[in-house]
Formats: structure tokens, C-alpha cells, sequence
């Protein structure tokens, strides 16, 4: 019997229709249509009854999930403990978010490489709203997020906080300066795409304080919102681990405000079902690298600190 096919019922069964399958195999409709049949021929029973939408597990089709389930993860197990890393072949589909693009995701696609050269990354980058759904609808791999996402089947790893700051272009000449909340809804502010989790929050922040929504610009682009920042467009609220070249090269100033604004919680997050092999794997990875680029950030602040300020620590 073959593997494939087997695999190939499972994500027939998972995403509901022959044609979401194929585009997720990377084959034709035709060809998943037929390694069912094929299947369903070796076995003797109908696994799927197809309709209008798609199609639905016949109770055959049903009761062969677990079985099926049982011998993709012992056909992985046991690639797994054979197998040289550097022959495993295949790809991966990720979703992902600016944050994640500006900060630790190169040093993530390096090891990746480095480990596993055989494995390519089909990248989709895009809101967290929109790639929670990827991953929940099975349409992405993996999906590093604002997160976590509870919907069942879900795995959630913890890729770390990030802390955001306000910065400004120099231009406006704010640096220096204490900030209240009520000083800032006097400017033109940044931030995330509408509905995000950063831009819910920074809107519920003003409205608690009884202060009114000051003009927000939207964008799901961090590119953008930087290069709008220090074009001296607007006051921003960004991740600090994204703005290191951009404070460096004096193109924004960080901005000292009196208002603690919570850290963005970052998820990689993948289905669990056993022929899931590499997401887990990446996810993991990800979740090291970040917590060294954390790290890395914390340590080069402080040594900033401590230029800015040499004596801060000494008696005299």
C-alpha cells in the first residue's frame, strides 16, 4: 500500500475538499482524485462522499482516520531516526508578520539551511489576523504570529515578548522631553493595521483615560511605518528589537513617555498530526533563535545605557 496515498487521504480529510488538497500537495486535482480511488479500491470501501462544497468522511472514511494517523507516524519515526538531516526533501509554507521579518527571521532561515539544505521555505507575510486564519484553515504550515491561537489541533510555542517604544524623527525636537498621554494625543500617530492586537490596545489606552482617539495612520507594512516615522510624519509605536539600525543612523529618536505600553507576545503555531514532520522542527528552532536575538537586543541596550550614562552606578 502506498504511503503517499495514505498521507494523501489524511489531507483530503483535513481540509474538507480534493482541491485544497492538491494545492496543498502541489499537485493536480486529478491526481488526488485518483490516489483516493486507487485507495478506496485496495481497502474495499468508500472513504469519502463527495458534494456540492467539497466533500465529507463516509463512516468507513472516519473510522480509518486513527489507523491512517498510526502508520504516518510510524513511517516518520522511523525517517526520523534514520534519516541524515541533510537528505530530507521537501517544502515548507510559512506565514509570518513584519515584527518577526525585521527581527529575529534571518538568523531563523539560516539555520534552517544549515541543518536541513534540502528543505525550502514558501514565505507569506501578512497580519496576524490573517495568518491566524491561514493556519487554522490548514492553508500555511507554520504560522510565526502575534499569538497564541486556540482553535483545537493547535500547537503553540512561545517565541518571546517584545518590548515597544515610541520613537519620532528628530526633526519634531521631542527628544529629551518628559510625555504624558494626553501630551501625545496632541500628535499624528503610527501603528499596526486596524484591528491588529497593537492597535485595539493603543485605542483602548486613550479611551480609558477618558482621552479622545487621536489621528492613528494604519499599516500592516513596519518598512512603512518607519520610513513614515522618520520622514517626521507621525509619532510611532514599534518593537525597539526592529529600530536598531534606524536609532543608530540618528533617523529616530526614542521618546521618554509616561505610559507603559505591554510587550507583543509571539507564537509559532502548527497543527499536530504525526506526518506534520518540519513545522514542529522549525518551530522549535524558532523559538531558540528568538530567545538569542532577545537576548543579544537586552545585552546591547544595556551596554547603550551604560555609555549614555558611565557614572549611573558609582558612589562619589
Amino acid at each position: 500500500m502506498n504511503l503517499r496515498f495514505i498521507e494523501t487521504f489524511l489531507w483530503v480529510a483535513r481540509l474538507g475538499s480534493f482541491s485544497a488538497a492538491a494545492e496543498k500537495l502541489n499537485t493536480t486535482q486529478a491526481s488526488i482524485s485518483n490516489r483516493i480511488a486507487t485507495l478506496e479500491a485496495e481497502l474495499g470501501v468508500k472513504l469519502f462522499v463527495r458534494e456540492m462544497r467539497g466533500c465529507v468522511l463516509t463512516p468507513a472514511g472516519q473510522a480509518a482516520i486513527p489507523k491512517a494517523e498510526a502508520v504516518v507516524k510510524a513511517a516518520t519515526e522511523f525517517r526520523d531516526a534514520v534519516a541524515d538531516p541533510a537528505s530530507i526533501r521537501g517544502s515548507v509554507s510559512i506565514g509570518t508578520i513584519d515584527s518577526i521579518v525585521h527581527s529575529f527571521l534571518p538568523r531563523l532561515f539560516e539555520r534552517v539551511r544549515e541543518k536541513y539544505p534540502g528543505i525550502s521555505i514558501d514565505l507569506n507575510v501578512d497580519t496576524s489576523l490573517n495568518m491566524a486564519r491561514e493556519i487554522i484553515e490548514r492553508r500555511v504550515d507554520l504560522a510565526m504570529i502575534m499569538g497564541p491561537v486556540m482553535a483545537e489541533g493547535l500547537i503553540n510555542v512561545e517565541l518571546g515578548e517584545y518590548e515597544c517604544i515610541w520613537v519620532a524623527s528628530p526633526k519634531f525636537g521631542l527628544g529629551g522631553r518628559r510625555f504624558s498621554l494626553a501630551d501625545l494625543s496632541g500628535y499624528s500617530l503610527l501603528a499596526f493595521s486596524k484591528n491588529s492586537v497593537p492597535h485595539q490596545r493603543l485605542v483602548q489606552t486613550f479611551v480609558s483615560a477618558g482621552l479622545g482617539i487621536p489621528p492613528i495612520s494604519n499599516s500592516n507594512s513596519l518598512a512603512t511605518i518607519m520610513r513614515l516615522a522618520a520622514d517626521g510624519l507621525g509619532i510611532a509605536l514599534l518593537p525597539r528589537a526592529i529600530l536598531k539600525e534606524h536609532l543608530a543612523a540618528g533617523k529616530l529618536e526614542v521618546l521618554d513617555v509616561d505610559l507603559e505600553f505591554p510587550p507583543l507576545a509571539f507564537h509559532a503555531v502548527y497543527a499536530d498530526h504525526p506526518d506534520n514532520v518540519m513545522p514542529p522542527i522549525i518551530a522549535e528552532m524558532a523559538a531558540e533563535v528568538s530567545r538569542k536575538f532577545l537576548e543579544d537586543e537586552a545585552k546591547e541596550n544595556l551596554m547603550a545605557n551604560d555609555q549614555d550614562f558611565p557614572f549611573a552606578d558609582r558612589d562619589f
